[in-house]
């Protein structure tokens, strides 16, 4: 008897999360189906949107990759992101570390103040930001992204990193300078080892947000070959009231599988940097 009642606990457990797993799955079937689809099966109303009545086609990836500049959006938005991440983790690792340890009180205040900068929303922003940028010449140029992701992404990244290094003991450095390391030696071999899982989360959250950022991309860029993928790939196939559905598709599928890899890859990592820059911050 107890047997069984462990097998319909375990069958609606594991039941739940099939379920709950094809849930989450079926915006991507419904993309990845769609992708192949024809223009007259996919309009017609009485269509399974999930199956073929009509032989699947390639039509449409070749108009996403002959027809548009997705590979140039692609290239520019990893050039970008990669950019934006390294100035990121050059600025926000001692920022986030000098507010945890060198600061007293005043850290913990000053932490929150530049939090709050990241809450200024940036159809606030775009305004005066391009103004700067045009007086800088970069205008028209994937370097003005370079220049402006960093205003947000630096301040959220320093807080989470600041959370993240006031949960290391201070014990662990003032061992290691007892052994005789000075700090910065002391940050790098002992802290930063420590700190990987918080580092990562910054590397992920800083290049999503370059990956996904849409005004700033659309005010200060209006040439093809500058654009990213947030923008290019919209401007290109949504064309006044006509929709490219499959390419649109497509092009949405060809970015998020790689990212939700990279995301599942380092899963632990994330969770882990996330919580502890929340909860010790």
């Amino acid at each position: 008897m107890q047997i069984i009642k462990t097998f319909i606990s375990r069958a609606m457990i594991y039941g739940s999360v099939l379920l709950f797993c094809l849930f989450s799955m079926m915006p991507f079937i419904w993309m990845v189906v769609t992708i192949f689809k024809e223009d007259k099966e996919l309009y017609r109303g009485k269509g399974n949107p999930l199956l073929y009545s009509l032989p699947p086609t390639l039509e449409h990836l070749k108009q996403l990759f002959q027809e548009t500049n997705f590979l140039v959006f692609a290239k520019n938005s990893l050039i970008v992101g990669i950019v934006v991440v390294l100035i990121t983790l050059i600025i926000a690792i001692p920022a986030g570390y000098s507010l945890a340890r060198l600061t007293g009180r005043w850290g913990e205040k000053a932490g929150i103040g530049i939090f709050l900068v990241y809450l200024v929303p940036p159809t606030l922003l775009f305004i005066p930001l391009f103004r700067m940028v045009v007086a800088l010449g970069l205008n028209n140029s994937i370097w003005s992204l370079i220049v402006v992701y960093p205003t947000m992404s630096i301040p959220f990244s320093t807080w989470l990193l600041m959370g993240f290094f006031k949960a290391i003991p201070r014990d662990l450095e003032e061992a290691a300078m007892v052994d005789g390391y000075s700090r910065l030696v002391s940050f790098i071999k002992v802290i930063m080892p420590l700190s990987l899982s918080g580092i990562i989360a910054v590397v992920v959250f800083t290049f999503t947000l370059t990956l996904h950022e849409f005004i700033y991309a659309l005010t200060f860029i209006s040439s093809s070959a500058q654009r990213t993928l947030s923008v290019g790939v919209p401007t290109e196939l949504i064309l006044g009231d006509v929709f490219f559905w499959q390419s649109l598709m497509a092009a949405a599928v060809l970015v998020a599988f790689p990212v939700g890899f990279v995301y599942n890859l380092f899963l632990d990592q994330l969770v882990a940097g996330f919580t502890m820059g929340a909860v010790k911050g």
